[in-house]
C-alpha cells in the first residue's frame, strides 16, 4: 500500500486485518512480517521559511530534494544524517520520515544535537488510525508525552510519520580538517578528547584504526576555520605531527556512511559507549576492522558473520546489529535488550498508541 493522503493512510492503518510492516525509502533493510505500508506517497514540503530557519515536510519525502532545497537557500540540516545504502547494498531513496523515525545522526551530533534535537513538530497515524499532531506550528498536545520526542527513534512502532517540523542551521562559509596520524587508540581517543574539550567549537572527531588516523573538523566563517585550525594544530602537537585540510568533504562523507565497511564481508554492529571506555572495549571485541565517531563515543565493527558481539562488551553501552544476514537478526535481535522496567514502559507505550499490535511488529523486541 502506498496512501497519497494522510487521509488515505488512516483509512489504511483503520481498516487492516494484519500486521503492517512500515517503510519509507526502503534503505535500512529492517523489514518485519506483514503488508507493507509505505509512506513514499506522502511527498512534499508543506513550508520552508528561510528567515525563521523552519522547514515542515511531509515524512515520503527524498532526503536528498530537501537537502538541494536547504542548499538553495545555503541552509542544511545540521545534524548531517548518514546515507546507509552503500554500507547495507540496500536500493530505495532514504525519506525524511525514515531519518526521523530511526534518528539517523551523523558526525556533527557531538556540536550540533541529534536528529531529534532538530525536531519542532510531528503530524503522524497511530495504530487505531487517529491522526496525532504535537509541537511545532500545530500545538496540540497529547497529555503526559512530549511525542517529538518520542516518535523520534521509535521506527514506527508507535505511529506512521506524516509530517515533520524541523530548524533548519546556515552552512558553514568555510571548514577545515587537522589531521593527525600515526596514532594508536589510546592515543587518538586522548587527542580527540583534548579536541573536544578545547574553546575551538570541533564539529567532527573521528578515528580509523585502519590507518592510525584521527581527524578533527572546525567549520564557521573563512578566517575562524582557519584560526581555531591553527590553533588545534598546536594544541595537539604532543600527540603527533598534523596537517591541515581546507577541503574533507569527501572524507567526513566517508566517515558518516562508514564508506570503509562496505563492500567488504561480515556483519556490521554500531556501539554507543562512554569514549574513554573505549580502549578498554576494544580488545574485548575481536573485529576485523573498527571506525570511531563522536571522539570514541561511536563505534563501528566488523565481524565475521553471525558473531553475537553483545556478549563482548564490557562497559557500559548499547549495540546494534546494523547489516547482518536475516537469520542472524531475528537471532541475536537488531536493538539492544533493555532492561526489565525500560521494557516495561516500552510495551506500555506501545500498546497505548497501538493497541492492536499491529505496527511494525516485533521490531523493537
Amino acid at each position: 500500500m502506498t496512501p497519497g493522503s494522510e487521509a488515505e493512510l488512516a483509512e489504511a492503518i483503520a481498516g487492516a486485518s494484519g500486521p503492517l510492516c512500515i517503510q519509507g525509502g526502503g534503505t535500512r533493510g529492517l523489514a518485519v512480517e506483514g503488508e507493507v505500508l509505505s509512506t513514499r506517497g506522502l511527498s512534499g514540503v508543506e513550508l520552508y521559511e528561510p528567515g525563521a530557519l523552519t522547514l515542515v515536510v511531509n515524512a515520503g519525502t527524498p532526503v536528498a530534494e530537501v537537502e538541494a532545497l536547504l542548499a538553495a537557500e545555503n541552509q542544511r540540516l545540521a545534524f548531517e544524517p548518514m546515507d546507509h545504502r552503500g554500507l547495507l547494498g540496500t536500493g530505495g531513496e532514504p525519506t525524511i520520515g525514515g531519518m526521523i523515525a530511526a534518528n539517523v545522526s551523523g558526525p556533527r551530533r557531538i556540536q550540533t544535537g541529534a536528529a531529534r534535537d532538530h525536531l519542532l513538530g510531528v503530524r503522524f497515524v497511530d495504530g487505531a488510525g487517529q491522526v496525532v499532531k504535537n509541537g511545532g506550528r500545530v500545538m496540540k498536545n497529547v497529555t503526559g508525552y512530549d511525542l517529538v520526542k518520542l516518535m523520534c527513534g521509535a521506527h514506527g512502532t508507535l505511529g506512521v510519520l506524516t509530517e515533520v517540523s524541523l530548524k533548519v542551521l546556515p552552512r558553514a562559509e568555510a571548514a577545515a580538517t587537522v589531521t593527525l596520524t600515526g596514532l594508536d587508540l589510546p592515543a587518538a581517543v586522548r587527542a580527540m578528547s583534548a579536541a573536544l574539550g578545547s574553546p575551538y567549537d570541533v564539529t567532527g572527531a573521528a578515528y580509523d584504526a585502519e590507518t592510525y588516523q584521527a581527524h578533527i573538523r572546525v567549520e564557521g566563517f573563512r578566517d575562524s576555520a582557519a584560526y581555531r585550525s591553527a590553533e588545534l594544530v598546536k594544541l595537539l602537537s604532543p600527540f603527533a605531527m598534523a596537517e591541515v585540510l581546507e577541503d574533507a568533504e569527501s572524507l567526513w562523507r566517508g566517515i558518516r556512511d562508514v564508506a570503509a565497511f562496505q563492500g567488504r564481508d561480515g556483519d556490521v554492529w554500531r556501539i554507543s559507549v562512554k569514549p574513554t571506555d573505549a580502549v578498554e572495549l576494544v580488545p574485548h571485541l575481536e573485529a576485523e576492522a573498527l571506525q570511531f565517531d563522536w571522539g570514541g563515543g561511536l563505534i563501528w565493527a566488523l565481524v565475521p558473520a553471525g558473531t553475537e558481539l553483545r556478549n563482548r562488551i564490557n562497559v557500559p553501552g548499547h549495540a546494534t546489529l546494523v547489516r547482518a544476514a536475516q537469520e542472524t537478526r531475528a537471532r541475536l535481535g537488531v536493538f539492544q535488550p533493555q532492561p526489565g522496567p525500560l521494557t516495561a514502559v516500552s510495551e506500555g507505550l506501545r500498546r497505548q498508541f497501538d493497541p492492536r499490535g499491529i505496527l511494525n511488529p516485533g521490531l523493537m523486541g
